[in-house]
């Protein structure tokens, strides 16, 4: 059976979270029931992989799904074929790719790329309603970027870590948080950017709520060394909502897409 990757974007606000749920609207469920359309190993039950579990709530503009499909298909005419099939739940496949058997979605990943968008501003947002978290107080990116600082690297994220969580260890390598600053109108933006081979349940948000407390004022940056150290989730700061975090990308040794996005710039 062939395999295929996905690229896929979707607005996490009317989903229950990537995971298929019995009796609540999932971004897995969208897409296999696309899929049904498509394939009898789906209509009979087939499931797809994917490289992240979002929340609910939680964007996707670079999540990747692989799925085992009967036919061969050209991975144009299957990203086509799929979107028209979506319709009109708020999901897209970007690309598609036909991928060797061993490629696994999830296990062959080599890092996941996270964006979280933070609005300071004292009107209410309109236009990116349940698409970031907004705060009425500018925040000190400066004080931010120093705490930050203190998280990059190989330690024990117990404190950051859901209570739920079902990861093995508490211990993750991050490997980079980048904050940036962008004038909007009558306000401020904050972009969080996070990159790490892979997450526990909750860390980004429990980061970027932590951080949002230093930014504030509310703690010293030092405050996140000791709530690091304490190993304790009662030393974190507010995990933030989930509807300002998305997934932006997941990195593999070779790219899967690398053919496809060729393809389509030269317009086959």
């Amino acid at each position: 059976m062939p395999r295929f990757a996905l690229k896929i974007e979707y607005d996490g606000g009317p989903f229950a979270g990537w995971q298929a749920q019995a009796d609540q609207p999932s971004v897995q469920q969208a897409v296999e029931t696309a899929l049904a359309r498509l394939d009898a190993g789906f209509a009979a039950g087939a499931r797809i992989a994917a490289a992240g579990r979002t929340d609910a709530g939680v964007h996707a503009s670079g999540q990747v799904a692989h799925a085992d499909l009967q036919r061969d298909w050209d991975p144009f005419r299957l990203a086509e074929a799929l979107n028209f099939h979506l319709k009109p739940a708020p999901v897209a496949i970007l690309t598609t790719a036909r991928v060797p058997d061993d490629f696994h979605a999830r296990f062959s990943a080599t890092e996941r790329r996270y964006l979280f968008r933070l609005v300071a501003r004292r009107a209410p947002v309109t236009h990116l309603k349940g698409q970031v978290w907004q705060v009425l107080n500018p925040l000190d990116t400066a004080a931010m970027r120093t705490a930050a600082g203190h998280l990059v690297g190989c330690h024990d994220f117990t404190t950051f870590r859901s209570s739920i969580c079902q990861a093995q260890s508490p211990v993750k390598t991050l490997d980079e948080i980048q904050i940036d600053e962008v004038e909007i109108p009558h306000g401020r933006e904050y972009r969080f950017s996070l990159r790490a081979r892979s997450f526990l349940h909750n860390q980004v948000r429990s980061i970027v709520g932590t951080l949002e407390r230093v930014g504030a004022r509310f703690w010293p940056p030092e405050r996140v060394v000791e709530a690091l150290a304490a190993r304790n989730r009662a030393a974190c700061g507010p995990v933030c909502p989930p509807h300002g975090l998305y997934l932006m990308g997941v990195g593999y040794r070779e790219d899967p897409f690398a053919t496809s996005a060729s393809a389509e710039t030269s317009g086959l």
